[in-house]
């Protein structure tokens, strides 16, 4: 039978780095995970609620944290850096004071920075939080499914899986259906590639999307 490994933490070290950069003590280590989980869902939550569009997507590709003795860093990498806020300085601040009240770590300092990612479409996670959002307004998977994967073929992408499992269109007995274009060689460590996956809750139940995107080849 093939092993299923997370393709990101297959990669480490070659063509893939981690999202968290710090060092703790064994016994604190615990703590240091559940302080980035924190983070991470607070500045999702907030994107979540002053969102200036209704079209009800954060765009966020990913979040990068780094931790020294009295400064922690967030960058967040965003792919529509509109929908976050109008007048920039004032929303980043209103989110690193949301973010401090989370946690009590008065002798650190949090910066927050925002980035804006060149290709959005690229990034697995802004293009399931697409394909919730269609499957949430009731479209076809199938259609969805295509619909992400003409996206991301204008971005100069090798190859795309998409994968969506559970009770899908409300059938009674859940499956998984896959859909694959180009080339996702997930055995060779050489090559880049970005996965990630997404839960969505619908009326029905819970489904799972999961994205292979093929970057390039190391």
């Amino acid at each position: 039978m093939g092993q299923k490994i997370n393709p990101l933490g297959f990669r480490l070290g070659t063509t893939q780095r981690h999202h968290s950069f710090w060092f703790a003590q064994p016994k604190n280590y615990s703590i240091g995970l559940q302080e980035d989980e924190k983070i991470r869902n607070c500045i999702k939550n907030y994107i979540q609620k002053n969102k200036r569009t209704s079209s009800g997507f954060e765009g966020i590709a990913r979040i990068e944290i780094q931790k020294r003795i009295d400064l922690i860093q967030v960058i967040i990498y965003i792919g529509f850096p509109n929908l976050l806020i109008e007048g920039q300085t004032r929303g980043i601040e209103e989110l690193q004071t949301n973010v401090q009240k989370e946690f009590s770590s008065a002798n650190r300092r949090l910066n927050i920075a925002i980035t804006r990612v060149e290709k959005p479409y690229g990034q697995p996670n802004i293009l399931a939080e697409y394909i919730a959002l269609q499957l949430k307004n009731r479209v076809s998977f199938r259609k969805a499914m295509k619909k992400a994967i003409e996206l991301t073929e204008q971005t100069d992408t090798k190859g795309i899986q998409v994968q969506i499992a559970g009770r899908i269109d409300g059938k009674e007995i859940a499956r998984v259906e896959w859909i694959r274009e180009g080339r996702v060689p997930l055995q060779t460590i050489r090559a880049k590639i970005d996965y990630c996956s997404y839960t969505i809750r619908t009326i029905y139940g819970v489904l799972g999307i999961k994205i292979w995107i093929f970057v390039d080849e190391g």
